[in-house]
């Protein structure tokens, strides 16, 4: 089983794999546009797949962790393990407990998960450029200041419109006053003459 393990084998095998796949492609194209040799070719790219494929199925994947060296037992479910790093054990190895395994794996998919959200928001901030904050700052000081002098000249403006409206108020009636004495004044001219 070493040589299928092998890194010559695995490109071996890719390169096998790819020619095949190329052949298929160019017999497919002699086919449709009907030239001698597409059916020949078609048929050899078939072939070739069709080997690769069943040897492919009786090798099985290939893993990509051992983690089994490290941990004896690992492969095995339910299996009684001690890490190889732990050297001498006190007691009897621990029963591997498929669940609570699923468990703190999900749970540190989870802490990576955020830790890459917090990455990311680092990197956020160490791409902005602080050289302008102090006059940003300093502009939101002015404006709000500005503002707050605004709102003070408003106030005025309104306790100056109040008694603008009193002092018409007041116009309006003494100018009511004057009609009537005026009207009085009126009547009391036509009535002698008549």
């Amino acid at each position: 089983m070493s040589l299928l393990k092998s890194k010559g084998f695995k490109y071996f095998k890719n390169l096998i794999i790819g020619l095949g796949a190329s052949a298929v492609m160019l017999g497919a194209l002699g086919k449709i546009n009907s030239y001698p040799w597409g059916g020949m070719m078609i048929t050899v790219g078939l072939v070739v797949e069709a080997i690769l494929f069943a040897f492919l199925g009786l090798i099985g994947p290939d893993k990509d962790y051992y983690w089994e060296k490290l941990y004896p037992g690992l492969d095995k479910y339910g299996a009684a393990i001690t890490p190889l790093t732990a050297g001498e054990s006190s007691g009897a190895p621990r029963s591997l407990d498929p669940d609570v395994v699923e468990g703190r794996l999900g749970g540190m998919l989870d802490e990576l998960q955020m830790m890459s959200k917090s990455l990311g928001s680092l990197k956020a901030l160490q791409e902005v450029d602080f050289q302008q904050t102090g006059q940003q700052i300093e502009a939101m000081g002015n404006f709000y200041s500005k503002m707050n002098d605004a709102m003070a000249s408003l106030n005025e403006t309104v306790e100056d419109t109040k008694i603008y409206q009193e002092n018409l108020a007041s116009l309006n009636r003494n100018l009511s006053g004057l009609n009537s004495v005026y009207g009085n004044v009126l009547s009391a001219m036509k009535g002698p003459a008549s």
